[in-house]
């Protein structure tokens, strides 16, 4: 068989990897396909309907290129590498995110590749701004902050900050992340979809957002200037200030743009001011800026006119969508509040149950020590009940005691009531003899002074009797007296005659008054005598009544519910003592 007809086979299909800004692809296409083709396979993949942003670039060289959509894929100036590599990128950008991306994919894309261009500096921000962006950035990504779980040094692997603001201070990454934690702590409840709108949002203020810049020189003094192609029109910088624009030429005050080879003509609507011209060296850089002018000047009309009936459904859709996440939202804080508070709840319980066992187990804990206790209990109840049969016996014995002792009380006060009876009898008799002394003293008195003045009558007496005598001696002497005497005898007779009156009438008197203070005195000895063997009888029973209190009330120490002893009225018996006293003297 001959080989030499043969040709060689051309293959059918090429493998192209097409990278997104979160996934990469890899697709087989056939050789026929043109670029429309590929992009279209590469939207429907991701779920994109806003394709008129995006595009897929290609690198060439040292510069790129935007895959043309009317041309074939492999006609174009695509590497020759397999699988052919592609990168699909916003291409030209909003003027208003909030009111132009609908689709959330279209909003998640461009946040992932502003934050990517911002990160890279391709993008200037300043540094407040980069902080704030950050924090949008990790409420996209890790939800509403929660303390317990977003730790210190959670962000430790996360690119969130461009490394000139690193650079610009002094600061260490933990310092860093405060700051941005403390506005991502503020964040809460702000959806992923949500954060990402917030960041394009504050992203599209910034001077360089959506702008892309080319090398070019004007054509006079051949000076070299930045060109930049953005959703508003054409701005001319100078090389080293890419935020203020020298000029700009707004897409609504542009009324031509023409291409030359190497010359780029500006005319502006008004035909007074003047033509701008310049000058790019490279023919692809020229390709490219043409192709973003009319891109962008064609969404700059697009905007400025009423939304297509596809664009309208888009719009109406995603409106639903969001009234729809945001009631699944709602319904799902609902669940999720209702699953943090079943988890209290279920926390409640478990540290419930962990206290009820940890209680559960010092029950049981107490519980033996109580059993052990109740058999000790036991022991000493046994103990106490034979102690409480010899108390029981000891308080018969003490009953009984404390019965006789009443008995011996009510005896001793039966005696004390009647020795206290015999001490007021006897301090009666007391006062009465007192009372007699003193009477019988005075009588006494009286009877010295009767004695003396019966002395002084019977002196008187005698003398009035002597002098009788003398006055009638002789006369009695005369009639009734005997013969004289004779003899020497009869003066003397005379003598004793008168002596012998005298004396029996002192005799009589005396005796008589000898008789009655004799008397008086026996009686009064009688009595004193009488009233000593009281006093001294009353004496020794006292002294053997204190020695019985005595006893007793040692006895009654023993007892608490025995009656107290009997005291003695101390001051009483002084005082009979004192009248005793007074009576042995008397």
């Amino acid at each position: 068989m001959s080989i030499l007809g043969l040709k060689k086979k051309q293959p059918k299909t090429f493998k192209v990897k097409v990278s997104t800004m979160d996934a990469e692809m890899e697709f087989s296409c056939e050789v026929k396909w043109k670029g429309k083709d590929l992009f279209d396979l590469v939207c429907r993949t991701i779920g994109l309907r806003e394709t008129w942003f995006f595009g897929l670039r290609y690198t060439v060289k040292d510069t790129y290129a935007w895959l043309k959509p009317d041309k074939r894929v492999l006609d174009q100036e695509v590497p020759k590498d397999s699988p052919i590599t592609f990168h699909f990128l916003a291409k030209f950008f909003p003027e208003k995110v909030e009111d132009e991306l609908v689709q959330e994919i279209t909003q998640h894309l461009f946040f992932l590749q502003v934050k990517k261009q911002i990160l890279d500096e391709e993008i200037f921000c300043s540094p407040e701004a980069s902080v704030l962006l950050a924090s949008y950035a990790v409420q996209a990504k890790y939800g509403d902050y929660d303390p317990n779980f977003h730790k210190l040094g959670f962000l430790a692997q996360d690119e969130l900050l461009p490394k000139r603001v690193l650079m610009q201070y002094q600061m260490t990454p933990d310092m860093w992340e405060e700051k941005i934690t403390a506005w991502y702590a503020e964040h809460r409840n702000i959806t992923r979809d949500e954060a990402e709108m917030e960041y394009l949002k504050i992203a599209q203020d910034l001077e360089m957002y959506g702008v892309s810049y080319f090398s070019i020189t004007q054509n006079k003094r051949d000076t070299e200037l930045l060109l930049g192609v953005d959703a508003q029109g054409l701005h001319i910088y100078s090389p080293n200030n890419k935020l203020s624009p020298n000029k700009s030429f707004p897409w609504s005050g542009i009324r031509n743009i023409s291409y030359s080879e190497k010359e780029f003509t500006i005319k502006p609507l008004d035909k007074k001011k003047e033509v701008f011209k310049f000058y790019s060296s490279q023919l692809r850089v020229n390709k490219l800026i043409l192709q973003l002018c009319i891109g962008n000047h064609d969404l700059f009309m697009r905007r400025r006119k009423v939304d297509s009936i596809e664009v309208q459904q888009m719009k109406a859709q995603a409106k639903e969508e969001k009234a729809k996440k945001k009631v699944e939202r709602q319904i799902l804080a609902r669940e999720k509040q209702m699953r943090g508070e079943a988890e209290r709840a279920k926390e409640d319980m478990e540290r419930r149950l962990f206290q009820l066992q940890d209680e559960a187990r010092m029950a049981n804990e107490a519980l033996l020590r109580s059993e052990e206790t109740a058999d000790l209990l036991a022991e000493k109840a046994q103990i106490a009940e034979e102690e409480a049969k010899l108390l029981a016996h000891k308080a018969a014995e003490a009953e009984q005691d404390r019965q006789r002792l009443e008995v011996t009380a009510l005896k001793t006060k039966e005696e004390k009531r009647l020795m206290e009876q015999k001490m007021r009898e006897a301090e009666q008799l007391a006062v009465k003899l007192v009372e007699q002394s003193e009477r019988r003293l005075k009588e006494a008195d009286h009877l010295k002074q009767d004695l003396n003045e019966a002395k002084d009558a019977e002196r008187r007496a005698k003398q009035k009797l002597l002098e009788i005598t003398k006055s009638t001696y002789p006369l009695i002497a005369a009639y009734s007296s005997p013969p004289p005497p004779t003899g020497p005898e009869s003066p003397d007779t005379t003598v004793d005659m008168n002596s012998s009156i005298r004396m029996d009438f002192k005799d009589s008197d005396m005796k008589r008054l000898s008789m009655e203070i004799e008397r008086e005195r026996l009686e009064y000895m009688e009595k004193s005598k009488h009233l000593q063997d009281q006093l001294k009888e009353l004496k020794s029973e006292i002294e053997s009544l204190k020695l019985e209190e005595q006893q007793q009330a040692g006895l009654y120490s023993l007892r608490s519910y025995a009656e107290p002893p009997y005291i003695p009225h101390s001051n009483r018996n002084s005082a009979y003592m004192n009248q005793m006293a007074f009576y042995e003297e008397v």
